[in-house]
């Protein structure tokens, strides 16, 4: 019986991929990263086999190709991972050069294989405890201010957070929490959806990524183990504190679950926020937060923030300092922030089926127009 001929597909001038250094090219109905240095040619498939991540639009470190969204690395020319992550490889290809064209040849790749990877404890299937003190409800803090741990001062909006977590703990027979971002390490978002809206996972790809990164801590809290979220913050100029801001980002892979998945994480959970400053601007910041924390997919008590200013003409932030620490109003009002917020987790778990799917006209989970193009 004759040997059956191999199968080789030109992808287009050497001399193009020569240049480039790395590119990627149609292969039928795959796409290949081809790679081009100390005088060799290296094809390999062009798919990561983390997240899908095209390899061709990514980099090399040597002989290895970076992936683009999240840096895994294979070999240009074998496909084999890097040195200890050697079991994931992805399929490499034959090529050879002839009258100044490239050619792959198509019907003898190696085999792709992914190491078996356990789940991350954030991706487990989100799940309500039942049984006893099953309807104990669960209150997290999280305070946002920024501070030298080594070195803690007072901090007005922490102090009124304290009051209505103690409330909450006390009087309404809550679970709590306290986490404060201060005392967590953890990276900024690294814009991994600006390269592809699904190089954004769940749970964040550095959270996967990085075992010293710290906001795991908040991811569990929010997702798998709260009822109620109560959120502090200073007033920064204007604005919530950097903190604030640096937590919000990297709860943008819970958002864009909706976006790319129609995946709601937050489900029957309420939050409300506590903001304090020198200067006023109150409004404005308690509705960037209830915004952004309405897409996250929580629900908002009545009346769901309190706050606090000395105002424009009051530079003396001794004098605020005393006026939070002292005052029984705003105590009382951090408490009965905590019962309304309290109260209306209840009256979800109570009475309202968990949202599994959102309408998807007109939300963020409409869906997606490579979607559209590709179906």
């Amino acid at each position: 019986m004759a040997e059956k001929k191999p199968s080789w597909q030109e992808v287009g001038a050497a001399k193009d991929f020569q240049r480039a250094g790395l590119s990627e090219a149609r292969l039928g109905k795959q796409t290949v990263a081809i790679s081009w240095r100390e005088g060799k040619f290296g094809v390999v498939a062009g798919t990561c086999n983390h997240a899908g991540g095209p390899l061709g639009q990514g980099r090399l470190d040597g002989d290895y190709i970076v992936c683009p969204w999240h840096n895994w690395k294979f070999h240009r020319a074998s496909g084999v991972g890097e040195p200890g992550s050697e079991e994931d490889r992805v399929p490499a290809y034959e090529c050879k050069v002839e009258e100044g064209r490239l050619l792959v040849r198509t019907d003898n790749p190696s085999k792709r294989h992914k190491k078996p990877h356990p789940p991350h404890p954030l991706a487990r299937r989100i799940e309500r405890a039942t049984g006893k003190g099953a309807d104990t409800i669960r209150v997290v803090g999280i305070s946002t201010t920024s501070m030298d741990e080594a070195n803690p001062r007072y901090s007005t909006s922490e102090a009124l957070l304290g009051a209505a977590l103690e409330h909450a703990r006390g009087a309404l027979k809550c679970e709590t929490r306290l986490i404060r971002l201060s005392a967590l390490k953890f990276r900024n978002c690294e814009g991994y959806y600006s390269k592809s809206a699904h190089a954004c996972t769940w749970p964040c790809s550095i959270t996967q990524m990085d075992e010293a990164d710290q906001l795991g801590e908040v991811y569990e809290a929010l997702v798998h183990w709260a009822d109620v979220v109560l959120v502090s913050t200073p007033i920064r100029w204007g604005a919530a504190s950097a903190l604030y801001f640096k937590m919000a980002e990297r709860l943008n892979c819970v958002q864009n679950q909706i976006t790319i998945r129609d995946n709601v994480l937050i489900r029957r959970k309420v939050a409300a926020f506590i903001i304090t400053g020198g200067q006023d601007n109150v409004q404005a910041v308690a509705g960037g937060m209830l915004g952004y924390f309405s897409e996250l997919g929580f629900h908002f008590p009545q009346f769901p923030y309190i706050a606090h200013s000395r105002g424009w003409t009051a530079e003396d932030m001794e004098q605020n300092v005393a006026d939070v620490m002292h005052s029984e109003e705003l105590h009382t009002g951090a408490q009965e922030l905590a019962a309304r917020a309290v109260g209306l987790a209840q009256n979800l778990l109570s009475t309202c089926a968990p949202v599994e799917k959102t309408p998807r006209g007109g939300r963020k989970a409409y869906r997606l127009e490579i979607e559209r193009s590709a179906g």
